[in-house]
């Protein structure tokens, strides 16, 4: 076993101490240096810092083939373990509070160092909101900046989309071990994220999706990037923790706006009472962040009538951007139901229309 190989072993194995975690890791290190002078200090100096308990534990937990696991996965290329003595990890997460002893990252480690912002939301969005996080991450990723998000469905998926179509790329922090990928449903855009930008874990290889671990990575979500973007939250929302995590933290916080009566919009209005930055363009978070790069604007861009009918256009107008429903649509309009659908389905098959849950309508963006 090489040098390096060695110190990673004793990174590792520290890390996978049942029962000490990041924080008394933290201790052990400040008190004794590298992992290896931890492991050679006394069982009694040891307790002296993290108890008799957990003393005995470090001294007698045998995880060599955990250890031996964790290498061979590192091996595999494209798989890394960043520990807090390597220059590539990432230096917002050291000015946190509780920053992982080691990450365990599938992808383009360097993303790790690029400026970023991460956008979160609803795992049940509308179309417009999965439109818009999409839109707002790809010019983010355009104008160089990293889209940071948790890899869950909604408008976390959206927003890796986004940006994956930009040269910043994107960063998911995840919830379970870096060999395995939750939900099930984002496994191609796992593959994607692995491929051209990158996945990272603080959870051993192996651990499952495990509820608790989702707000513990929220906290790295909230630490990496310089803000977070809230899409559509509803006022329950795990969202709420990475926004209020990073306001926390001395990073900002964007909202976008909605329709005073989706549920959906009822998170992102109470964070922009409460100080959160109103944004209806992703220029809006460019400027504020003082990131001189050009973008171009994805929200205010009129929805084009060319080439469509006056009896489309008419139904867009009278849908305005909330969700509305048939008997409203007809009353607005002065179409008959019949000729109503036939137009609404015309305008869902060009992408201008969605249908959603309910029997409603919205128009997209």
């Amino acid at each position: 076993m090489s040098d390096r190989d060695a110190s990673l072993a004793a990174w590792l194995r520290l890390s996978l101490i049942p029962g000490i975690g990041p924080e008394n890791q933290r201790a052990l290190l400040t008190a004794f240096g590298l992992p290896e002078a931890v492991f050679a200090s006394s069982r009694p100096a040891l307790a002296g810092v993290i108890g008799e308990r957990l003393a005995a534990a470090l001294c007698d937990t045998d995880n060599r083939a955990k250890v031996e696991a964790a290498l061979q996965w590192r091996a595999v290329p494209g798989n890394a373990i960043v520990t807090l003595a390597d220059p590539e990890y990432p230096a917002a997460l050291l000015h946190t509070a509780d920053p992982p002893s080691l990450l365990y990252v599938k992808g383009r480690v360097e993303l790790l160092a690029r400026p970023s912002l991460a956008i979160v939301g609803s795992r049940n969005p509308t179309a417009q909101g999965l439109a818009n996080a999409e839109a707002f991450a790809k010019v983010l990723s355009q104008s160089g900046l990293a889209v940071v998000s948790g890899l869950a469905l909604g408008i976390d998926a959206a927003a890796h989309r986004g940006g994956l179509a930009g040269e910043g790329g994107t960063i998911a922090f995840i919830g379970t071990g870096a060999d395995r990928i939750y939900p099930a449903r984002n496994a191609e855009l796992a593959r994607q994220i692995a491929e051209q930008g990158v996945i990272v874990s603080e959870f051993p290889l192996g651990m499952p999706p495990v509820q608790h671990n989702f707000p513990r990575r929220n906290r790295l979500i909230a630490g990496i990037a310089r803000g977070v973007l809230v899409v559509e939250a509803a006022q329950q929302s795990g969202s709420l923790i990475t926004a209020r995590l990073a306001a926390e933290l001395g990073r900002e916080v964007f909202a976008i706006p909605g329709s005073i009566h989706s549920p959906l919009s009822k998170g992102c209005h109470q964070l922009i009472k409460q100080g959160a930055k109103l944004v209806d363009d992703a220029a809006d978070i460019l400027a504020e962040l003082a990131w001189g790069r050009p973008a171009a604007s994805v929200a205010n861009e009129p929805v084009s009538a060319e080439g469509l009918p006056d009896s489309a256009v008419l139904v867009l107008q009278a849908m305005g951007f909330d969700p509305v429903d048939m008997d409203t649509l007809c009353a607005r309009s002065n179409l008959t139901p019949e000729v109503l659908f036939d137009i609404l389905l015309a305008l869902e098959f060009d992408g201008r229309v969605a249908k959603l849950p309910g029997g409603r309508f919205q128009r997209l963006s």
